[in-house]
This record gives C-alpha cells, sequence and structure tokens, in this order.
C-alpha cells in the first residue's frame, strides 16, 4: 500500500511539472504581450487552479494574478479566493479581507 500512494505521488509531482512547464509559457506571454483579453486571462488562472499545490505553480498564479488585478479587480480577488478555499484551508476565515 505505501509503494502505491508514493507512485501516485510521484505521478502527481511529474504531472505538475509538466503542467508548470506549459503554464509558464502561457502565463508569460500575457504579461510580456500585455494582454488584455480577461477569457484567455481567466481560462489560464482556471487551469493553473488546479496544480497550485505545487509551490512553483503557486508563485506563477499569483504573477499572473498581479498583472490581471490591473485589469480587473473583482475576478482577480474571485481567483484569490478560488484558490483559498481549494489549498488554502487556514485561510478560509479571512476571505472576506479579499475583497
Amino acid at each position: 500500500m505505501k509503494a502505491e500512494i508514493k507512485d501516485l505521488i510521484i505521478a502527481q509531482q511529474n504531472l505538475a511539472r509538466q503542467t508548470l512547464s506549459e503554464y509558464s509559457v502561457f502565463a508569460e506571454n500575457i504579461i510580456v504581450s500585455k494582454t488584455t483579453d480577461q477569457n484567455r486571462i481567466e481560462h489560464t488562472l482556471d487551469g493553473m487552479l488546479d496544480f497550485c499545490f505545487d509551490a512553483d505553480m503557486l508563485l506563477l498564479f499569483k504573477k499572473l494574478c498581479r498583472y490581471y488585478f490591473t485589469i480587473n479587480p473583482q475576478a482577480t480577488a474571485f481567483y484569490i479566493k478560488s484558490y483559498r478555499q481549494m489549498w488554502d484551508s487556514e485561510s478560509i476565515d479571512n476571505l472576506d479581507d479579499v475583497v
């Protein structure tokens, strides 16, 4: 049983690394090109959110959120809340502080 759990953890980490490399390209392209296409940004944030258990993906997610905040603060707050609900149970009590 321990070996199976270890294999699942390794597979999850590998998937997170692969996903990070792909989303890094998307996020950097959005930021460098100064894209204001909200659908494109939100689609990218949606995909990234599923992998924010990974510290490097979380950093990239935060970077894109900082960029998006200048375009749509309310939508950015939604993504921050979504992250907290999924991955940061300690800050659930402070969700109202985001808005």
